[in-house]
């Protein structure tokens, strides 16, 4: 009877390693690495915070220590009067009737404009060629110059010789005084204003519909929803933090209005085209009360801030949701 031999190999002994020898994986220190990136972020706006601290912050607060002082532009010597800029500015019924003339080309100035961008921008973004030909034909007018508009419009609106009333006189109409009827001067200024500045909005309201999917419009379309319900279901509550851009940047854009007022009316006829930025300018530059002037500014300043505060509350609370 033969007996089988089995051989045993024995397995290799797997080598332990020397805790001596042994490289460890260095660890990520986050905590440092964040504050690298802290650092290089400073950095790199740091040289925005120095201009802005020169030309912005500094002046900002210049211009409110200045407000509680009677500071003419040439004597040394400058009285504090604590409140009684604030105080002569709110008893004056200019101060008043330039604010109200502000709000109100604000508003229509805004609301147009924004209209207006917003249809554009939908009309560009449905054609099919010419787009960059539209695109930039409307974004013309924002690169001219306040004043080659208040010069070129004040050509086109006189009352008399204007090629606007030559062409309604051609059709029969009557003649329309447009910058010297305390009536209409206002909406006048906002027309020009609105043809002037609505390219900038029209290009953001463009980016913000080109960024929306296109599988939303196209599930839309499947379930049987037509192009006024995808732009009212789909568009608009999409484009709420562009819309909310564009509102927060006209407001305080318009709200400054001088150039155009200044430059087709003077602020006439009577004061029935005079803004905020006019009164400022004829008390602290031409009569050189530098300090009312700062007083001015600084209440311009709170009902912007007021303005906007409102504006984030209602669109951005509505965005949240």
């Amino acid at each position: 009877m033969s007996q089988t031999s089995v051989v045993v190999t024995p397995t290799p002994k797997q080598a332990t390693p020397d805790p001596q020898t042994s490289v460890r994986a260095p660890r990520i220190r986050w905590s440092s690495m964040r504050r690298r990136e802290a650092i290089a972020g400073y950095l790199f706006i740091l040289p925005f915070l120095i201009f802005f601290g020169i030309f912005v912050a500094r002046a900002i607060v210049t211009g409110v220590f200045m407000s509680f002082f009677d500071w003419p532009i040439l004597p040394p010597v400058h009285t504090f009067r604590g409140l009684g800029n604030y105080n002569e500015l709110f008893n004056d019924s200019l101060w008043w009737l330039s604010l109200k003339n502000t709000l109100i080309f604000a508003v229509t100035t805004v609301g147009g404009s924004t209209l207006l961008a917003l249809g554009s921008a939908m009309a560009i973004h449905h054609l099919m060629r010419g787009k960059s030909f539209f695109r930039a034909l409307l974004y013309a007018p924002a690169v001219l110059s306040v004043g080659v508009v208040g010069i070129a419009w004040g050509w086109l609106m006189d009352g008399e010789f204007g090629t606007i009333n030559y062409v309604l006189h051609l059709l029969g109409i009557p003649k329309i005084a447009f910058l010297g009827d305390a009536s209409i001067v206002l909406s006048s200024i906002s027309l020009v204003t609105i043809w002037w500045t609505f390219g900038f909005p029209m290009l953001v309201f463009l980016a913000g519909i080109q960024n929306i999917p296109e599988q939303l419009y196209e599930a839309a379309y499947i379930d049987g929803a037509n192009g006024r319900q995808a732009f009212r279901f789909i568009t608009l509550p999409l484009l709420r933090p562009t819309i909310l851009f564009v509102m927060v940047t006209s407001v305080i854009s318009h709200f400054q209005v001088f150039g155009q007022s200044y430059i087709l009316t003077g602020g006439g006829p009577g004061h029935a085209s005079y803004t905020v930025i006019i009164y400022l300018y004829n008390f602290a530059l031409r009569n050189y009360r530098l300090g009312y002037g700062s007083a001015i500014a600084v209440s311009l300043a709170v009902v912007l801030i007021a303005i906007t505060f409102v504006q984030f509350r209602v669109l951005g609370r509505r965005e949240r949701d």
